[in-house]
């Protein structure tokens, strides 16, 4: 299963490589280049098709708990001064994703999305400590039952260009469920109250709407 997001570059992906071995088919005459040409080119579509690969996560559904909102390893996880939205102290939990891991952002909890909000930025490495505030991001604040208000922001990376936010202010969604995607490298950092239990250690490896990060 693909990602809506990945359609039109493995497309475009496919004509292009196909395009290029049909010319090394009929313009080169030595036939271990040709299988060179036609290897490079299946292993990279294979790269394009896992990046874009959207498996179906299989959330349990719960109030009391906060699942992770994307896969990765945990790299962060301290108080801090939120200043965008609560501007108060926060626990922040911060996930980092290497090209290699689903990219995906799923929501962490369910209720109302209060705020979303995108800031064009920088493309700091992901784990740098300025990159939560100056780099390409997306705010999203969703108002739960039992947590209250959970925000978490999409970072982009050095590497990430664009990043997919489909939370909508005043919209109801659910534990687990798509909210967005980011195209290559990047974290998630997730900022809950400071009364949160924090389920996970630093360097842990979650998954993206299975994982439990947290819970009251």
């Amino acid at each position: 299963m693909f990602h809506k997001e990945g359609f039109k570059i493995m497309t475009i992906a496919a004509i292009l490589f196909i395009a290029v071995n049909v010319v090394s088919y009929l313009s080169i005459n030595t036939y271990w280049i040709k299988f060179a040409i036609l290897a490079v080119s299946i292993l990279l579509f294979l790269l394009v098709l896992h990046f874009f690969r959207n498996p179906a996560r299989p959330t349990i559904l719960d109030n009391a708990n906060v699942v992770s909102p994307v896969d990765g390893k945990v790299v962060v996880i301290e108080e801090v001064f939120e200043k965008e939205y609560f501007k108060d102290k926060r626990l922040q939990v911060s996930i980092f994703m290497s090209p290699l891991n689903v990219h995906v952002t799923r929501h962490p909890v369910g209720g109302t999305v209060k705020f979303s909000k995108y800031h064009p930025g920088k493309f700091l490495v992901a784990w740098h400590p300025k990159s939560s505030e100056e780099n390409e991001r997306t705010t999203v604040v969703v108002e739960n039952p039992v947590f209250g208000e959970v925000l978490y922001r999409q970072i982009a990376g050095a590497m990430a260009k664009r990043i997919v936010n489909y939370a909508q202010e005043g919209e109801e969604v659910v534990q687990g469920s798509d909210s967005g995607f980011i195209k290559f490298g990047s974290r998630v950092d997730v900022f809950l109250p400071l009364n949160t239990k924090i389920d996970v250690k630093l360097n842990d490896k979650v998954k993206g709407g299975v994982s439990i990060i947290a819970s009251i």
